[in-house]
């Protein structure tokens, strides 16, 4: 369920939100190392309280396409590669995209009303954190019928969630926001009736 086996081609085509998700973080990473344009991107994309404060709305979005470092941005495109297309498979380009973009947001914005003022953060990982609240749901009113799909997702959100609490310099705030989020939108999306209704019109 998990294993990619696709070639490159396949992928690209099997899952363009995912790929084009993946291609916009590792186009940033690359921007932010040139001279004055990187600088300028980081600094009107970092998640900074105290601008959003001032009126930068754009910054409850800009963070989760940043990263800190090399080893952060991986970790978390490896997590969005291997995680992200069943569930663009399973929802569809737009509900997976809304929500991806949603827990982001709310990552950002429960940040900024729970971390202090001066508080600053980047990463994209309160919105793959989205992406398993969501496969939550999937659990929550399936997990009978996708019994793999339950033995495999559960101990990957609660090993994440214990790893948040453990790791240093990890956005718990956003993390966690952003796992609740993408598990109340996956409780509208993948409510059975609901379910029926939208595969049918697929």
């Amino acid at each position: 369920m998990f294993i990619r086996t696709e070639s490159f081609k396949q992928y690209l085509r099997m899952y363009p939100v995912v790929s084009t998700l993946i291609a916009l973080n590792l186009l940033v990473y690359v921007l932010i190392w040139l001279p004055f344009l990187g600088q300028w991107i980081y600094f009107y994309g970092v998640g900074s309280n105290f601008y959003i404060a001032e009126g930068q709305w754009w910054r409850f979005f800009t963070p989760m396409f940043l990263h800190s470092g090399v080893m952060h941005l991986l970790f978390n495109m490896f997590s969005l590669f291997l995680f992200g297309p069943e569930l663009e498979r399973l929802t569809g380009k737009v509900r997976f995209t809304t929500i991806y973009l949603l827990a982001g947001f709310f990552a950002s914005a429960a940040t900024y009303f729970l971390q202090p003022l001066d508080y600053s953060h980047v990463g994209a990982s309160g919105a793959i954190f989205g992406v398993f609240g969501a496969f939550g749901a999937l659990v929550y009113y399936g997990g009978r019928a996708l019994p793999q799909l339950k033995q495999i997702i559960l101990p990957i959100i609660v090993i994440s969630i214990v790893m948040t609490f453990l790791t240093p310099n990890v956005n718990v705030t956003a993390h966690i926001a952003g796992m609740i989020t993408g598990f109340l939108i996956g409780l509208s999306y993948f409510h059975p009736k609901r379910i029926v209704s939208w595969r049918a019109k697929k």
